[in-house]
């Protein structure tokens, strides 16, 4: 089985929630921020897949069409909007506030990029946006979809990761280092992150002391215990943000 780093770091935070999730596929409840953080993505992809030819209305309207299309199907799934994840607002009131600000970070990024000029990597392929790798690490068949790689100064690529949320995984920039590395075949030195609630750029991410053997360690951990059958529910906090809670008996809150 193909492994990633959502998996891995979901079952390092409650393996109850792996297994619900990707074993007895239990259906999670919806949140909004999920369908923001999608169609932001698809925005900034057809933003800079068109070499930043696209006018900020343009992309706001991608976000548009992605983000009306991805709640529409989630509705129709769930039309009980009590039952959708929310910051503690009213399920409508959340869908309608995530698209004003997911509309407003797209405009953002045009603007920063505009400004900032980041340079987007190249090669036969095309360019580095939101580039599906595979490698094998450990034993393990590890994929990461890589938002974008970017041409540094000392001929080595940055990997950059978008955020909508706040939620940073160290872990997820080590991973795509190494994939880079070894499927690509470039030299990483370094990443970070692209803040759409800031827009802005967080600090950088030293990856030259990050082995692949460091990053495989973790995914043999979590592939060996998912094979053993190794579930065991860590309630807490974190159960409040569990979209697949209600079918944990171990929940707390």
């Amino acid at each position: 089985m193909t492994r990633s780093v959502s998996q891995a770091e979901q079952y390092a935070k409650c393996p109850e929630q792996y297994k619900l999730r990707r074993i007895d596929r239990v259906t999670p409840r919806p949140a909004a921020w999920s369908h923001q953080g999608t169609a932001f993505h698809a925005a900034v992809e057809a933003y800079e897949g068109s070499e930043r030819k696209l006018t900020a209305d343009q992309a706001a309207n991608v976000f548009h069409v992605e983000y009306v299309a991805s709640t529409k199907r989630a509705l129709a799934e769930e039309p009980n909007l009590d039952r959708w994840m929310t910051a503690g607002t009213a399920g409508q009131s959340d869908i309608e506030a995530r698209y004003g600000l997911g509309v407003e970070q797209t405009r953002a990024y045009v603007r920063w990029a505009r400004e900032n000029k980041p340079a987007i990597w190249k090669d036969k392929d095309g360019p580095g946006i939101e580039r599906h790798l595979t490698a094998t690490l450990g034993g393990v068949t590890v994929q990461g979809y890589v938002d974008q790689l970017l041409n540094e100064r000392d001929d080595s690529v940055k990997v950059r990761d978008l955020k909508t949320g706040s939620t940073k995984s160290k872990f997820q920039l080590q991973t795509y280092g190494v994939l880079v590395r070894k499927v690509l075949g470039v030299k990483v030195n370094s990443a970070d992150w692209y803040m759409a609630k800031t827009g802005g750029l967080s600090r950088p991410v030293d990856l030259t002391g990050v082995t692949e053997d460091e990053v495989a360690e973790r995914f043999v951990a979590m592939d060996q215990s998912v094979k053993a059958g190794d579930f065991p529910a860590k309630p807490g906090f974190i159960c409040r943000f569990c979209d697949v809670s209600h079918a944990c008996s171990s929940r707390r809150g």
